[in-house]
């Protein structure tokens, strides 16, 4: 559930061929040298204090962001290429007021890119699905520093997993990386003096400012505010006597939830609207005359309906990841040599420039036994059962980043129920066990993922990828050390999640997983368990059917994950996403170049903009400076 939502190439219409020329030609043999000799720039400015401060802030506003989103959504948001363009748009404003001499470079940019994606991204592998999940099923969390140690420490290791396979996959293979392509073009636009993506950076701000007003005139409480805006305006019908909004189908007046509609596809989109329906409009009418849910609310008819999509979103991020065994095999062959001597080593050329490869057991000796020690101490996980996690987590990260290369979709939803699964049968009864060692090995497969996607710009536009591992620690910092307490602000006690405000559809998937091989299939209604099944049978027909259908008849597939997550999340929200996803292809259908400069600015900035001002708002109520 954790998988990010990022513009497709498509979308960004990003070229064929790299933006640099950093493969040789047919007759060359030594991809790595040609490198070297006619892309690496060395010495351009690159990790520069500012970089890193920059990229700190940047990160942790993101980080931010991602949160809100999270929690409303259970999806983390693209952070590299907006982190860039705020970055560019910041310095560029500074300059103009003469605050800031020196111009900022492509390289200096990519550099800030990679410390704000450390920091963004400390809510996507499994983080703000585990904690949260494991404060539903035991109530309590550790404190908020133990917190911020585990995050920590958990996304370093993820950084250092990525040494030893980087060269491979990124030099040698040089997997696509999607994302990482598009950022690097997106920074060779920002710095080429590209007016239209000067012009993104304008839209981007001006849609932030949209968001934080709509959000602080809908949410925030003052004597001077005559109004605010609904939160929810109910669709015209009645359903059961009861009107629509009652059975959470509404109009949202969320511009997050429509702008993070637009980032998707459309037809994820029309999926989740079908879902939405089917879910809200027919299952749970019936069963709350049937008296199987018990009220017509949105956590009463959550609690019944979350077996059936959790079971689709599980089994097709399982079968979907079965299909791409090719990868999984090929990140095997790669793992067996992680530890193989070098017999050229005294040839490498790339030696002053790579991390050297016994950075990596380096890292995990140091921060190994921490990670034992914190899983031990912090949720009574036995020793043994920690040591286990190191070894799987390597093998989750290897997995996770060639994926990611191939496909820019890091594979949490399916690597962490297997996670999940092992746990269940190693330490049956131990939930916070089950929970918190996914945490683990999914923290460590997004960070190793989101560092090689770094360092796919990077090699595109000639980085030095030591400054830019580097950067991604300094990132991981200041992620963790914003997540948690903007987390236990927003989040004080465990009834918050589950409910139209912060649905929080991923943790109430794992508490779902974990919840049923604690307590067995037998535990749940007889309708949840057919639920169940039906969930199980639908994802992997899904799957089969977008992978065999005969062309013509694929986008008249629904999509596994947005049906999943639609059946989870308050019907409002799937309605948002729809309208979103709606009005981003129309543009693109009807207005190519007019969606190209818009979509992804304007979308971005309403999800930065509403979600700030709502932490911001949330704050002002928590201290006082505002009623609730």
């Amino acid at each position: 559930m954790s998988q990010s939502v990022s513009p497709s190439p498509q979308q960004l219409k990003i070229s064929p061929e790299p933006p640099h020329p950093a493969a040789p030609s047919a007759g060359t043999q030594d991809p790595e040298r040609y490198w070297l000799e006619n892309v690496y720039k060395g010495a351009e400015h690159q990790l520069t204090v500012r970089a890193v401060v920059a990229g700190m802030l940047i990160g942790a506003v993101m980080c931010l962001s991602n949160l809100y989103v999270i929690l409303k959504t259970g999806w983390s948001l693209g952070v590299t290429i907006t982190a860039c363009v705020l970055s560019f748009a910041a310095f560029s404003a500074l300059r103009a007021v003469g605050l800031v001499k020196r111009e900022v470079t492509a390289l200096e940019n990519n550099a800030v890119g990679s410390v704000a994606s450390g920091a963004g991204y400390m809510t996507g592998g499994g983080n703000m699905a585990a904690v949260p999940a494991l404060l539903m099923l035991t109530g309590t969390l550790p404190s908020a520093g133990w917190l911020v140690a585990w995050f920590a420490v958990i996304s370093a290791m993820g950084v250092f997993a990525a040494i030893p396979i980087k060269r491979q996959l990124v030099n040698i293979e040089q997997l696509p990386f999607p994302t990482g392509t598009a950022t690097a073009e997106t920074l060779q636009a920002l710095h080429g003096n590209d007016e239209g993506s000067r012009g993104k950076a304008r839209y981007l701000g001006l849609a932030g400012l949209v968001g934080a007003v709509v959000a602080f005139w809908r949410d925030a409480k003052a004597s001077w505010l005559v109004w605010n805006l609904p939160s929810k305006l109910s669709l015209p019908f009645t359903i059961g006597g009861k009107p629509a909004g009652a059975w959470t189908l509404s109009l949202d007046l969320s511009l997050l939830l429509i702008g993070a509609g637009a980032l998707v596809s459309f037809k994820t989109g029309w999926s989740m609207l079908v879902g939405a329906i089917l879910t809200y409009g027919l299952l749970a009418p019936e069963m709350v005359s049937r008296g199987v849910i018990p009220e017509v609310t949105y956590k009463a008819i959550n609690g019944w309906a979350l077996w059936t999509g959790a079971s689709v979103l599980v089994s097709s991020g399982l079968l979907s990841f079965a299909f791409q065994w090719r990868s999984v095999a090929k990140s095997f062959k790669a793992l067996s040599g992680l530890f193989g001597k070098n017999t050229e080593e005294e040839k490498d050329v790339l030696a002053d420039v790579e991390c050297p490869p016994t950075w990596f057991p380096l890292g995990f000796l140091v921060l190994g036994p921490i990670v034992v020690g914190l899983m031990a101490y912090l949720f009574q996980i036995p020793w043994w059962a920690g040591v286990l996690a190191l070894p799987l987590s390597v093998v989750m990260g290897v997995i996770a980043a060639r994926v990611t290369g191939e496909t820019d979709t890091t594979p949490t939803k399916a690597l962490g129920p297997v996670t999940q699964l092992f746990y269940g049968a190693i330490l049956p009864g131990n939930l916070a066990a089950n929970v918190m060692s996914a945490n683990a090995t999914g923290g460590v497969g997004l960070h190793s993922a989101d560092l090689l996607t770094n360092l796919k710009t990077g090699w595109l536009l000639g980085a030095n990828p030591r400054k830019q591992f580097f950067g991604q620690l300094f990132g991981v910092l200041a992620g963790a050390a914003v997540v948690v307490p903007a987390f236990n602000l927003l989040v004080p006690s465990a009834e918050v999640l589950g409910t139209e405000e912060f649905p929080a559809p991923s943790s109430l998937v794992w508490a779902g997983v974990s919840k049923m091989l604690v307590n067995g299939v037998t535990s749940l209604h007889t309708s949840a368990r057919i639920g169940a099944v039906c969930g199980l049978a639908l994802g992997v027909a899904l799957v089969l059917l977008e992978r065999w259908a005969p062309k013509k008849a694929k986008p008249f597939i629904p999509s596994a994950s947005g049906l999943g997550l639609s059946i989870v999340i308050p019907g409002a929200s799937s309605i948002s996403f729809f309208i979103g996803a709606a009005i981003a292809e129309v543009l693109r259908r009807k207005k190519a170049k007019l969606a190209e400069a818009t979509v992804l600015p304007v979308s971005s900035g309403f999800i930065a903009g509403e979600s700030l001002m709502g932490i911001a708002v949330a704050m002002l109520k928590a201290f006082g400076f505002m009623p609730r």
